[in-house]
């Protein structure tokens, strides 16, 4: 019954008028649920790693429930300023575009870089399942680390929701004569390449575009790549290539400012130097979601 009310909330909270809270905490509540009512097998492993998400997409695209109000409540111009003084003058994102990019054309070496983009959907999560196929014993850690990364990240986005560089060249707040406005490449590429597919898809994905701080396609690929370094060094070299390619598409396809990428890492750093530390808090609750599951199981 939690599982199922955890699984509906989300779908069905336009249409009966739920509040945030009831709907974070029907979802949240889901995945704990389902650890006490069913057996652990790797089925319910991946089971409860697809709650959990299922929870944070919520929490994810509920500021944007009200658009009108959501802009009224964005930051815009602090990003922006913090990059320009990194990029002693300019932002990174407009360095990159006015050194490399050609106005109204995707160039060959853009498109792998999008494709960078577009590959993220798979890869924090696919990392997760890698380790529980081939190193079972390192999951409970992986999966861990990683979807904190994301319900950590979540909060920064209802507390302080902040626009990413497109955004605020949309807005007329980016681009002056020496740097034009920031473009969005992934879109234009995407239009190309997905004709009229793209629209439909976009629209799928989109669940909240003035969520760029921190940078959680950074951070979580960061924390990918930390997870696979844990069981071998091949493994790691192609999580931290992945991530460091993935942190220069962003900057540079105009998805985020270099200082959503540096919050984006300093969360995952923060989380991979908290673990030992909460390690014996998380494992108490472990302990009282096992006696439940046993009390279940007998009754």
């Amino acid at each position: 019954m939690v599982v199922a009310a955890g699984v509906a909330a989300p779908l069905v909270r336009r249409r009966l008028g739920l509040r945030p809270p009831v709907v974070i905490a029907a979802a949240g509540a889901a995945p704990i649920a389902l650890c006490v009512a069913r057996p652990r097998t790797w089925r319910r492993d991946v089971g409860m790693c697809a709650l959990q998400m299922w929870a944070y997409i919520a929490a994810y695209e509920m500021p944007n429930d009200d658009p009108d109000e959501l802009r009224l409540r964005v930051r815009v111009d602090y990003p922006a300023r913090v990059d320009r003084a990194l990029g002693l003058g300019a932002t990174p994102t407009q360095r990159l575009q006015h050194l490399f990019a050609q106005p109204g054309h995707i160039r060959r070496h853009q498109k792998p870089l999008v494709w960078a983009h577009w590959l993220w959907f798979l890869i924090p999560h696919g990392t997760v399942a890698y380790v529980l196929a081939f190193h079972r014993d390192r999951f409970p850690r992986a999966a861990a680390q990683t979807y904190a990364v994301f319900d950590l990240g979540v909060i920064a986005y209802w507390c302080v929701p902040t626009a990413p560089p497109w955004y605020a060249a949309q807005e007329g707040r980016l681009g002056n004569a020496q740097f034009p406005a920031v473009r969005r490449m992934m879109i234009e590429y995407g239009e190309e390449f997905w004709k009229s597919g793209w629209q439909p898809l976009y629209s799928f994905l989109a669940g909240n575009p003035l969520a760029a701080m921190p940078s959680l396609h950074f951070a979580t690929s960061v924390m990918a790549a930390h997870v696979l370094a844990d069981t071998g060094p091949v493994a790691g070299a192609v999580g931290w290539t992945y991530a460091l390619t993935l942190g220069l598409a962003l900057v540079y396809l105009g998805e985020h400012y270099l200082v959503d990428l540096l919050a984006g890492l300093a969360l995952t750093e923060g989380i991979r130097r908290a673990t030992p530390r909460v390690a014996p808090l998380f494992g108490a609750f472990s302990h009282a979601v096992q006696r439940l599951e046993l009390r279940a199981q007998a009754a």
